[in-house]
């Protein structure tokens, strides 16, 4: 198998195939070939979108100990990391929605546990887009949802949703992988677009597994799709399996855009860092409130950067900012 050839494959539209990826994944992180592979990831971004990358942003509007049970989520019951539930109010949560609405973040995510009362996810929802100017993308983070309730989210004022069928899901998580991906064929029908992500990457992660995420993820035709490494939860079993390299997590948000149709503009990697803005990354997020991969209630005091510090991120490899509503969202 030869790289260029690969490369000028994608550069023809054609998809990849499962063992070219494996190929790609394969090589060294920090071979020659692998730098090329992220050089290109990094041209293709940059044409999509004409060097202009996003900046989203999120809050939680609860931290409560989660039955779901994600091995690799501070939230998970069993991993012990929080005992009780705090919710924000729905003044508070507008506060943070119109904070970063006001900073220039191109979209909105309002995030919640798997378990958070549906009705009042809709009724904070509908006070936050009752707040904010109308053009705000406002992006929901929740648990799997059935086709009516859907419905309800995109009617509550959402352009789409952020879902991921995550790695050994079943396995590292108590979620169905089918009831995953029925969701994802839920949001879709009710008119949401979509966004979603290689994720959770540990080292435990074989290439055969990355290709076939990747694959899924090109699928569904998202919004975007990219990378994101897990993030250790101090104390936890799971983290003693190790945390990846930016550099590795680099090179497979690089192959995921080579792999990715032309349709898809975003391409993502979280935590923002600038080795991922190198390989083709044009989306990282801001973060407040609860956050899955932190042991701090307020992750604005913990791991969460700001949309600030992300757009500066940016900036040093070399990517301009986009102003105005995410175009990730918008009808392709």
């Amino acid at each position: 198998m030869v790289l260029y050839d690969l490369i000028e494959k994608s550069r023809d539209g054609e998809p990849l195939l499962r063992e070219e990826l494996i190929f790609l994944l394969s090589m060294r992180p920090d071979s020659p070939e692998s730098y090329l592979v992220m050089a290109e990831a990094n041209r293709i971004s940059k044409q999509l979108t004409d060097n202009k990358a996003e900046v989203h942003a999120q809050l939680a509007l609860n931290l409560a100990p989660c039955p779901g049970n994600c091995t690799f989520c501070a939230f998970a019951q069993k991993n012990g990391i929080f005992s009780q539930e705090t919710r924000l109010t729905a003044r508070e949560a507008v506060a943070y929605a119109q904070q970063f609405e006001k900073a220039g973040a191109n979209a909105v995510f309002v995030m919640t546990t798997a378990h958070y009362p549906p009705g009042l996810f809709l009724e904070i929802s509908q006070e936050i887009c009752r707040n904010l100017d109308a053009e705000t993308v406002l992006i929901a983070n929740v648990g799997d949802q059935s086709l009516a309730d859907a419905n309800k989210i995109e009617e509550a004022g959402y352009a789409g949703v952020y879902h991921a069928l995550r790695l050994r899901e079943g396995i590292d998580s108590g979620l169905s992988s089918e009831k995953r991906k029925e969701s994802i064929r839920n949001f879709q029908e009710a008119g949401l677009k979509v966004g979603t992500c290689v994720e959770p990457v540990g080292p435990e992660h074989t290439n055969e597994e990355l290709a076939d995420m990747i694959l899924f993820t090109a699928f569904v035709n998202p919004a975007y799709s990219g990378a994101a490494r897990r993030i250790a939860i101090p104390g936890t079993e799971i983290a003693k399996r190790g945390t990846i390299s930016e550099l590795r997590m680099a090179q497979i948000v690089a192959v995921t855009r080579l792999a990715m149709p032309r349709t898809v503009l975003g391409n993502c990697t979280h935590e923002p860092c600038t080795l991922g803005g190198l390989a083709g990354a044009n989306l990282f997020w801001a973060e407040v409130g609860a956050n899955p991969r932190d042991t701090q209630e307020r992750t604005e005091e913990g791991r969460g950067e700001t949309v600030e510090t992300c757009r500066t991120l940016f900036h040093e490899c070399g990517w301009s900012i986009y102003e105005g509503p995410s175009r990730y969202y918008q009808e392709s």
